[in-house]
């Protein structure tokens, strides 16, 4: 098994709904279902990582108020090392639809101070040699974010293979937003970006001629995964033969962070050494199973998926 990694947001996420219509301004509406978690890309991949019992490191900062002791806590060991910012920790407030849509309104909070030198000093580049480092929130985290270029170098220089998941961003697919993602993506060795994400990116209407499109900008050795949600997923191996894997139809309760748990499952299996076609119905059936359990489950212990893959 390869070393395992994530670097990004991490935050507390205050999940509400489902909510319709959409209240006036005012008013007051009463809802099924409250659920405080932790939330953020990071967070929830660290979660799914939990569950299905892999080893990780996990660099990340809090505030310093209430929410940001909680995240340590739900961490434990982990989060020995990380740094408390002299601001609130981020919040998110997802508010759910009844086809399993959400809005959320997030705070700025803790994420923007999160930096490449905290990053340092939570991870042992030796310790991940030859493994695999999610890198997400990018527009959230804003010192960080202006430091890539010494984190791919960090990464290229130990070997870390990095796997790319910038969430949306809050201006949206801007030309300057669309171009700063690009150039990240020639340093990294995988992309994990959802449908939407991929065809915004490339300006292709078609996903796996938007996945060819990416993956033409990055390393030869790349894989290119586009979320397809409902629709599974699919992939573009380093020597570009395609895998695609249908999605099992579930009753949908919160689609909140099924990118994230996706990464999960995908990038445990790609540690393991499984094929690529069972990394990615790794993932899949682990954000199936997040998204149709209430409290959330993740299914299978990983062990499960790599003796499934060898039968």
């Amino acid at each position: 098994m390869r070393p395992l990694a994530a670097i990004g947001n991490v935050n507390v996420d205050l999940i509400l709904g489902p909510a319709e219509p959409w209240p006036n301004a005012g008013t007051e509406i009463i809802v099924d279902h409250d659920e405080l978690r932790v939330g953020g890309c990071a967070g929830n991949n660290a979660l799914a990582w939990d569950s299905l019992g892999v080893d990780y490191e996990i660099a990340a900062n809090v505030g310093n108020d209430q929410f940001g002791a909680w995240l340590k806590e739900a961490f434990g060991e982990r989060s020995r090392d990380w740094p408390v910012e002299a601001v609130g920790t981020t919040l998110s407030v997802g508010i759910t639809h009844p086809d399993g849509e959400r809005t959320f309104f997030t705070t700025r909070g803790h994420l923007p101070l999160f930096s490449f030198q905290e990053v340092l000093s939570m991870l042992d580049g030796n310790r991940l040699g030859g493994g695999y480092a999610l890198l997400s929130g990018s527009f959230l985290t804003d010192a960080l974010t202006l430091a890539y270029d010494e984190l791919f170098n960090w990464a290229d220089e130990h070997e870390v293979a990095v796997a790319l998941d910038t969430g949306w961003p809050i201006e949206g697919w801007t030309e300057a937003n669309r171009l700063k993602t690009l150039s990240w993506l020639k340093r990294c060795h995988c992309a994990l970006f959802n449908e939407v994400e991929t065809t915004m990116l490339t300006g292709q209407s078609d996903p796996a001629e938007a996945a060819a499109r990416l993956k033409g900008a990055m390393p030869a050795d790349a894989i290119v995964v586009v979320k397809r949600g409902p629709q599974g997923a699919l992939a573009l191996a380093p020597d570009g033969q395609a895998f695609s894997v249908a999605a099992p139809r579930v009753k949908v309760v919160d689609t909140i962070g099924a990118g994230d748990v996706f990464n999960a499952g995908f990038l445990a299996a790609l540690a393991a050494g499984m094929p690529l076609e069972a990394c990615l119905r790794t993932g899949v059936a682990v954000a199936s199973e997040a998204i149709s359990t209430l409290p959330r489950s993740y299914g299978k212990p990983l062990s499960a998926f790599i003796e499934e893959s060898q039968r």
